[in-house]
């Protein structure tokens, strides 16, 4: 029984040999891609329980590539990079990543990093509880989280899983503030790891889909967090 499947993608052949002999020793199931193209093709076709993405490929690096995923899926991705500056790391994590590895890396370290981020992802489904009123009708904005669609003026928005939840969430409960961090225990998980930018990357990315609307906005409240304003 395969503990997960994985996609690989790195044009580096040798590397992608090395993660697929330890993750299946492992139990994964794995497939590999060489370029962000064909990775973005195959994760619209497949389900996968997570992704190693690497950062320095021809064409469409791991950030280009990383960014078209967000915009339809929200598969844990571990970045896989030789670029080992923190701005790098932020980078990455800023453009919608888990978690980010620097080449050379050891095996068992990155398996580790791995195994955890499963581990948050499935804790988290597991306890998912439906909101008692899935659907959200202001206005012209309607939000249902049960079948995870967004409509402005009945044209539907395209938002991947984390960025209409994280609406829903602000939007279940108008005028009220939410920090940071308490948006990613919600909406991400209590043990989330990853940094509060992550929060401002997806609301940043939310009003741009959004625009703003006659009688709601979001609104940034300066030092604290967000809230969902109805004018």
């Amino acid at each position: 029984m395969s503990n997960g499947k994985i996609l690989i993608v790195d044009d580096d052949d040798n590397i992608c040999q090395l993660l697929t002999l330890y993750l299946v020793k492992e139990g994964y199931g794995t497939s590999v891609c060489h370029n962000g193209k064909d990775a973005i093709k195959l994760l619209k076709e497949t389900k996968f329980d997570l992704v190693l993405l690497d950062v320095m490929m021809p064409q469409m690096d791991g950030y280009m590539t990383l960014t078209e995923v967000r915009k339809f899926s929200d598969v844990p991705i571990i970045m896989v990079s030789a670029k080992g500056e923190p701005m790098d790391k932020i980078s990455g994590l800023d453009y919608g990543a888990d978690d980010y590895v620097t080449k050379p890396f050891e095996p068992q370290e990155l398996l580790s990093r791995i195994k955890a981020l499963l581990r948050r992802t499935q804790a988290h489904t597991a306890t998912e509880k439906e909101p008692e009123n899935s659907d959200i009708q202001l206005d012209d904005l309607y939000i249902s989280i049960k079948n995870y669609i967004v409509k402005v003026g009945g044209k539907p928005i395209d938002m991947p899983p984390k960025e209409i939840e994280l609406l829903h969430c602000l939007a279940s409960q108008p005028m009220q503030v939410f920090t940071r961090e308490q948006l990613l225990q919600k909406v991400w998980s209590s043990d989330y790891q990853g940094d509060a930018r992550t929060v401002d990357v997806h609301i940043k990315r939310i009003r741009e889909k959004l625009g703003m609307g006659k009688s709601w906005r979001l609104n940034t409240v300066w030092g604290v967090g967000y809230k969902f304003e109805v004018l």
